[in-house]
């Protein structure tokens, strides 16, 4: 959870390592003004009380991934700079953490163990292993040679939206592309993409509730894959290992959806770093000011 007070002044700091004084003519005094109604002005009604949120942000909130993400970013710092010297790498996404290491294993425990001493509200639950999964993708480290592989929690039933049901027909399509192409991008071996294709033709095919027609699958694999190599009917085999990662090379760099929303909402944001007013560059840098001040103390 998001200490609060702590995570506003983290904000700051950001937003003045990064050279702001203003983002779209709002100044960073007032982003952290709002910033802080947003955390703390969340209040529910239980059992005929009223509760406030004193610790973390309301959750589905914009802002506050946002804020865990500026949080988490100062927060492994040093480890991150510790991991470029070493050649080794580091990985994050939100909360979940992935990272290499060659040396003993009583080493890196002892490394995570004094993590978890770092600050009162982040405590890792880690897991060492040469195969591990991060998210939904299965990483494999074989004799010093990363793989990867589609992950499936094995709590998770494999249920899509069913044929039966009253979609667009482009919805149905849309599941298997996603699926395929998702196992196309995960899979750096042509072994996993093959056990991963099976798997979703099996997901499809043999479910009473929602069973996808045969022939619909494999027109939705052809369509999909005619796309980038052949018009041959055969090609949706994929039987060929060099066409298997020419395909996957060329999927690769592509961006993603989300990637391509990404960058179109980035382009149009128009994020600047305003000119400062004539009255701004006459008065100091009172946070600075204020920085300099506790640090001196």
């Amino acid at each position: 959870m998001l200490p609060q007070e702590e995570t506003l002044d983290i904000l700051m700091t950001f937003l003045h390592t990064h050279g702001y004084r203003k983002v779209k003519g709002i100044s960073i005094d007032t982003i952290k003004k709002l910033a802080s109604i947003i955390l703390k002005d969340n209040v529910f009604a239980y059992g005929k009380k009223i509760y406030k949120q004193t610790t973390g942000g309301a959750m589905g909130s914009s802002l506050t991934l946002t804020l865990a993400n500026i949080f988490m970013a100062k927060w492994q710092k040093n480890i991150v700079e510790e991991q470029t010297k070493t050649g080794e790498y580091y990985g994050r996404y939100i909360d979940d953490i992935f990272m290499t290491w060659n040396r003993s294993e009583e080493e890196l425990i002892k490394l995570l163990d004094d993590l978890n001493t770092w600050h009162p509200n982040i405590k890792l639950d880690y897991k060492i292993g040469n195969s591990l999964p991060f998210l939904d993708v299965q990483l494999t480290n074989k004799n010093g040679i990363l793989s990867t592989s589609v992950y499936h929690k094995p709590s998770a039933e494999p249920y899509v939206t069913p044929f039966i049901s009253d979609h667009p027909r482009h919805v149905f399509s849309n599941i298997i592309k996603t699926s395929i192409e998702r196992a196309i991008r995960y899979s750096s071996t042509f072994e996993a993409f093959n056990y991963e294709r099976r798997y979703i033709k099996l997901m499809l095919l043999y479910n009473e509730l929602f069973s996808y027609p045969s022939t619909f699958i494999e027109n939705e694999l052809h369509k999909y894959f005619s796309e980038y190599i052949s018009k041959s009917p055969f090609l949706s085999l994929i039987d060929d290992e060099q066409k298997y990662f020419l395909l996957r090379k060329e999927i690769l760099g592509q961006p993603t959806p989300r990637q391509t929303q990404v960058a179109m909402s980035a382009a149009l944001a128009d994020i600047d770093n305003d000119p400062l007013d004539d009255d701004e560059r006459q008065q100091p840098d009172t946070y600075k000011i204020k920085s300099e001040k506790k640090s001196q103390t």
